[in-house]
């Protein structure tokens, strides 16, 4: 065999290995799985793909294999007719599915144990109730948990009183033993004032912020860092100098490598004015004190990558903060997305304040992106009389030391819009270890497709070949979809108003 032919048996090889990393499986589209159909991936137990589907007052678990054929169908009828809410929790061999329901003047938080074939393990369990006198159209209770699972919180806030809320906690272990249940006062200066989301540490510390504003949907003027510690009955509360900056979208993470919790926002230098920065403090729980606080502007360069149609000085007045990655070594990587909608019923950043595309703080359950109840509610808006443009732009990326100072930054250029809903725009991010993948929708030739483009450990920008297997027919709304596997994520996808998921492995 001669040097070329050699290295043209390579180049197939490498070809054919490429061809088979890269693949996307469809499941068949069912006919009782309909536009309206409310869905949950909960992700991948063996070879199982298990996700929960409701439509009206009907709730089953699909079980998939790997090929995403469909091998079960389970029906929940523990559950009540009408649930208020549900949340899931997935550990290796099982999940925990939280839901509500109301009957009479009780609201009931319960837990139901579900094994890796979709069916459930012995009677949900009661976790808390609350007596009303009216009907709850929405969620009361917030469930979130630790980022090792060993701690699940039950949070609660009645705010009927506008100088003092009632922070009802109830802390469980991964057994859902119950641990503790607190009542905690936490006074609100102002009418104004809001709590921001809430976050468990692995020790079972509950960390939230109190901030201030002169009016609603003002800028932040004041902040203030809320910590109730595991076994207390009380919050403790420390002022966040501001530095002079106003604050809009505010995002708290936890450091558990470093007993960090970081706390991170937009900021301008006048009420509403343009966005100049990102505004990051440190709160370290071993020295007790703050170890960073900086309103750090952008860069010109940064500016002119990121503005898109934005003039230079409004640059980053459409985005809002989407991920805060951890780093072990003390670090992170904050990734943030232009959206905005432009039409009749228009919408623009001060209109989304406290209530973001992303988040909505100031309903008190906003623990995942995008949580308005079911994963993709706008979807189901599609005759709506009001005509809105949704756009979904630039990422921006962004990566720390654990200083806080800027390692490096980037920009990935996306142009996405969608006159009927923002179902189909947005991103997805998949961590393969060696790089992070950002999944999209891209518009080529009168197509959507999914495209993939990655970005290293030392900020470079890398475009993908194009996905295999991109079917016609089949519309993938990536934002909703979960990471299964090391390189594997189930995105949901529409097919001729049939909904159906499909297995990408990059």
């Amino acid at each position: 065999m001669n040097i070329k032919s050699f290295a043209f048996f390579i180049f197939l090889a490498f070809i054919s290995l490429n061809s088979i990393g890269q693949q996307v499986v469809y499941s068949e589209p069912d006919k009782s799985d309909i536009r309206q159909t409310n869905f949950e991936i909960i992700g991948k137990f063996d070879e199982n793909i298990l996700v929960y589907k409701n439509i009206r007052d009907s709730h089953s678990m699909s079980v998939y294999d790997m090929d995403m054929k469909e091998t079960d169908r389970v029906k929940y009828n523990f559950l009540p007719d009408r649930i208020i809410n549900a949340d899931f929790l997935a550990y290796p061999e099982f999940f925990y599915m939280f839901y509500q329901y109301q009957k009479r003047g009780v609201v009931y938080c319960m837990a139901a144990k579900i094994d890796a074939s979709g069916k459930k393990v012995g009677e949900p369990m009661i976790l808390d109730t609350t007596a009303l006198s009216f009907w709850a159209s929405n969620k009361l209770y917030s469930v979130i948990n630790s980022e090792d699972k060993q701690h699940i919180a039950v949070i609660k806030v009645n705010t009927k009183n506008d100088d003092n809320h009632l922070l009802t906690t109830v802390l469980f272990n991964k057994e859902l033993k119950f641990q503790e249940k607190q009542y905690l006062n936490v006074p609100m200066g102002e009418r104004h004032d809001f709590l921001s989301e809430f976050q468990l540490d692995n020790d079972g510390n509950l960390v939230f912020a109190r901030a201030v504003q002169a009016q609603q949907e003002d800028n932040i003027q004041k902040l203030f860092l809320d910590i109730k510690p595991f076994g207390s009955g009380f919050v403790t509360e420390r002022e966040v100098k501001l530095n002079g900056s106003y604050l809009d979208e505010l995002r708290i993470k936890v450091d558990n490598y470093n007993k960090n919790y970081i706390i991170t926002s937009f900021f301008n230098k006048s009420r509403r004015g343009n966005i100049e920065g990102l505004y990051l403090a440190i709160w370290n729980r071993g020295s007790n004190a703050i170890t960073t606080n900086a309103s750090m502007p952008f860069e010109d360069n940064l500016r002119t990558d990121a503005k898109g149609e934005n003039s230079f000085k409004s640059a980053f007045n459409d985005y809002f903060i989407k991920n805060l990655i951890i780093k072990k070594d003390g670090g992170f990587l904050l990734a943030a997305e232009a959206f905005y909608t432009t039409g009749r019923g228009g919408v623009n950043r001060n209109n989304y304040l406290y209530g973001s595309p992303f988040m909505r703080p100031s309903d008190y359950y906003m623990f995942s992106p995008y949580s308005y109840g079911y994963p993709w509610w706008r979807y189901n808006n599609f005759n709506s009389n009001q005509l809105n443009r949704y756009h979904a732009e630039n990422i921006l990326l962004i990566s720390f030391d654990s200083t806080g100072h800027t390692d490096w930054s980037n920009v990935i250029n996306k142009s996405q819009w969608d006159d009927d809903s923002d179902a189909l725009i947005g991103y997805q991010m998949l961590n393969s270890g060696d790089q992070l993948h950002f999944l999209f929708n891209q518009q080529e030739k009168r197509a959507q497709l999914l495209t993939n483009q990655s970005i290293s450990p030392t900020g470079k920008v890398i475009r993908n070949p194009t996905l295999k297997n991109l079917d016609k027919g089949y519309d993938f709304m990536p934002r909703y979809g979960k990471q299964v596997g090391i390189r594997q994520i189930i995105i949901p996808c529409m097919y001729r108003n049939y909904l159906c998921f499909a297995r990408v492995e990059l």
